[in-house]
């Protein structure tokens, strides 16, 4: 039997519904999002915060947020880029870059919550299991659940890398120890597990990205040399380690945001033509009123009459 290609009815499309846009393009599974935001009655319009998470191929992205009814509001926000102010030159999406933003978020919120003296956290990376709820605090710790989006939550994933670096950070986010590197290994699944914090400890501190340059530097010195540019100038080729401990000293000593001053030259505009801050020029299509578009057209039939005009007195020129 042939292929038979079905046909909807209009009850179908009576009844059909379309998605939610974000749900369309792929970006927000509402069905988990819908269990992290809502709030309990009795919580009296209590915000519910969330420590949202986005890992994109250059940067680490993160966001303490509550939702409202005329959307999410944010609390904090720290980007992986402004490890650069904090003495990282680069690699801003490894596992360790995602542990020193985890650890930059959480200060920064408990700063600006005015908490960030009474909660500490673990004030030199371990990696051992820490719980701030269990710790004898005078205040009571800021809470918040880990929102990942759409990013799988294998283990070893780098996403709990920001999950173990905002932890430590003095977060109190619902956790458990089964998802971190260290923790089992493929071969014995079935048996009781051991947390290796020893083997989490060097993926904080970037031993596995100090291993691969080493690697690379002999295996292939063109490749090592294009992909390592920034470590290379700024002469962290031996010493990974400590520029991420120190980079950790840096974020509990001043965790602000500092914003970038302005330059004071901005973009010159000239007609059509736009002249940027850097010296590069572009042509910008501005928007025309309606008597200039029939003024527009006008000009292009008066334009294609006379060269119609030209081409027929040349044709009788010709024939004479």
């Amino acid at each position: 039997m042939p292929f038979v290609k079905m046909q909807k009815n209009k009850a179908y499309y009576k009844r059909m519904q379309v998605k939610n846009r974000r749900r369309r393009e792929g970006k927000t599974d509402y069905y988990a999002r819908r269990r992290m935001v809502i709030q309990a009655k009795n919580k009296y319009n209590s915000p519910k915060y969330r420590l949202v998470v986005r890992i994109t191929n250059k940067r680490v992205i993160c966001q303490v947020a509550h939702a409202t009814i005329r959307g999410d509001r944010v609390l904090a926000a720290a980007d992986s880029f402004e490890l650069e102010k904090y003495g990282v030159p680069g690699g801003y999406t490894n596992y360790s870059a995602c542990y020193a933003t985890g650890l930059l978020i959480a200060r920064r919120t408990l700063q600006k919550m005015g908490m960030d003296k009474d909660i500490v956290g673990v004030e030199e990376a371990n990696a051992e299991e820490f719980h701030v709820e269990d710790e004898d605090n005078e205040r009571k710790p800021f809470k918040c659940i880990l929102d990942c989006g759409l990013i799988r939550t294998i283990p070893s994933a780098r996403v709990f890398g920001i999950l173990k670096g905002a932890v430590d950070g003095g977060l109190h986010i619902p956790h458990s120890i089964k998802k971190f590197p260290g923790y089992g290994e493929p071969e014995e699944r079935g048996m009781d597990y051991s947390y290796d914090a020893a083997a989490h400890l060097e993926r904080i501190l970037g031993s596995h990205v100090q291993e691969y340059m080493e690697h690379l530097k002999e295996e292939d010195p063109e490749r090592y040399k294009a992909q390592f540019p920034k470590f290379i100038e700024a002469e962290h080729e031996d010493d990974i380690e400590d520029m991420y401990k120190e980079c950790h000293s840096k974020i509990r000593e001043d965790p602000s945001f500092t914003k970038k001053a302005h330059s004071g030259i901005t973009n010159k505009v000239e007609g059509n033509k736009v002249t940027t801050s850097k010296g590069t020029t572009y042509t910008r299509l501005r928007k025309l009123s309606n008597a200039q578009r029939k003024s527009r057209v006008a000009q292009k039939k008066l334009a294609a009459k006379d060269r119609f005009l030209a081409e027929n007195d040349d044709e009788e020129m010709e024939e004479a």
